[in-house]
């Protein structure tokens, strides 16, 4: 197993490239295949979980070219709908394909999806509205057969999730009349599935909000399509750089997905400036002079990420006085703190949703291992700031969200070493 070696305490410098977002990617490789021609993604990060969605898609039958950040997925001789199921158990996000496949053949087979351990997360709400839509569902054997074409209608989701709000897009995008998806999510990374599809000759209105309208169309062309910057790699780099009291710039990014973040920081006492290179944005960050706790809770987009909780807490360490953090979202998102102690943080736990972090807090380098994507980023940001050297184990758990974090760490001047398998 690879590890992560860190002698943290020293101070970063210089412009890190953000990469195109893991959460849109994830959702916009599957649905090339609702097209009738190749499409070319651009700007995809070069991840774990990107590398087994490829994989996942192409056992359907799509013929696929991965080159440096560009994906082309010819849909033509996708035959199955079928997913390998040995794939389908390593990602979460893998439900996604289920909407493209019943849009593309009115029948889908799938077992349980894998990913994080961070929380339940049950595949009910995708499987309820995939009956709102006509769907019928069957369980069998660790098996869920659906069948039938989604018939355009009226959705109402039973919570925001994400990646229900997408497959609802996806089940609808070809279906004959106008569809509404109520209590739909509003994450970025929505808004830029729907602008792919719209641009492909979907048409889809309210992506970003919470009342979504999809009137179907009888096919989809293949298009190139650049992803949108990764909001939550963005605020890690942007957290880091907070919490080391270091000047650099952090782009391209959209300032506007991170504002409530951004806030935060900025209240704290944190120093930054938005500029504009190339016709993007880029956040630089200024030295600070003291922080002060500010405490968060975990919300639905565009509340505070439930990505960024993790990272957030460590940065607490940091601050004056007592950082009050309520993860309404997951509750199993603690599983790092138990690893943030070991460096010597002051962290209570005061039930699986609510924590309590006493700062500021001199951190010193131990052995820690990662327990999850988010968690395991936290835990770099964590060893940048501590005293002596850290020692991360896992770190393939990181590489799954984030792209060669390590070398851009490197590329700061941080003494950060990747060792192991």
């Amino acid at each position: 197993m690879a590890s992560f070696k860190i002698n943290g305490g020293r101070q970063l410098k210089g412009e890190v490239k953000i990469s195109g977002a893991k959460n849109a990617a994830l959702k916009i490789l599957p649905a090339a295949i609702l097209a009738d021609s190749p499409s070319e993604i651009k700007n995809v990060p070069d991840i774990i979980d990107i590398n087994k969605m490829i994989d996942i898609i192409r056992s359907v039958g799509a013929e696929i070219k991965h080159e440096d950040d560009t994906v082309t997925i010819n849909p033509k001789p996708v035959n199955s709908s079928h997913p390998d199921e040995q794939l389908i158990k390593k990602l979460r996000g893998s439900v996604v394909l289920v909407g493209a496949l019943l849009s593309k053949f009115g029948e889908a087979v799938f077992s349980q999806p894998g990913g994080c351990l961070i929380g339940a997360r049950a595949i009910d709400d995708h499987l309820d509205l995939f009956r709102q839509l006509g769907v019928k569902v069957r369980y069998k054997d660790g098996h869920f057969f659906l069948k039938g074409k989604p018939k355009a209608g009226k959705i109402i989701l039973n919570k925001m999730s994400v990646t229900a709000t997408e497959n609802a897009i996806m089940s609808t995008v070809l279906s004959h009349g106008t569809s509404t998806i109520h209590m739909a999510a509003a994450e970025p990374e929505i808004a830029d599935l729907a602008d792919y599809l719209n641009q492909m000759g979907a048409k889809i209105s309210g992506a970003g909000t919470h009342d979504i309208t999809v009137e179907g169309v009888s096919k989809l062309k293949g298009i190139t399509y650049s992803i949108l910057p990764d909001r939550i790699e963005a605020g890690t780099f942007l957290i880091a750089a907070v919490a080391t009291n270091s000047e650099i710039t952090i782009g391209p990014v959209i300032t506007d997905h991170l504002s409530i973040v951004m806030k935060k920081l900025a209240d704290a006492g944190a120093k930054f400036q938005i500029i504009k290179k190339d016709g993007q944005e880029y956040i630089v960050t200024k030295r600070h002079g003291d922080l002060t706790a500010q405490s968060i809770d975990t919300r639905p987009y565009p509340g505070f990420p439930t990505d960024l909780q993790s990272p957030y807490a460590v940065l607490s360490t940091q601050t004056r006085g007592e950082t009050h953090i309520f993860e309404t979202m997951f509750e199993g998102r603690f599983a790092y703190l138990e690893e943030l102690k070991l460096l010597r943080a002051n962290v209570e736990i005061l039930n699986p949703h609510e924590i309590l972090v006493k700062g500021p807090r001199k951190l010193v380098g131990t052995a820690i291992s990662s327990k999850d994507i988010r968690g395991g980023a936290a835990l770099v940001v964590a060893a940048l700031v501590a005293d002596r050297e850290t020692v991360i184990d896992d770190i393939e758990l990181i590489d799954r969200g984030y792209e060669n974090i390590d070398r851009k760490l490197q590329n700061l001047g941080a003494q950060i070493e990747r060792v192991g398998d």
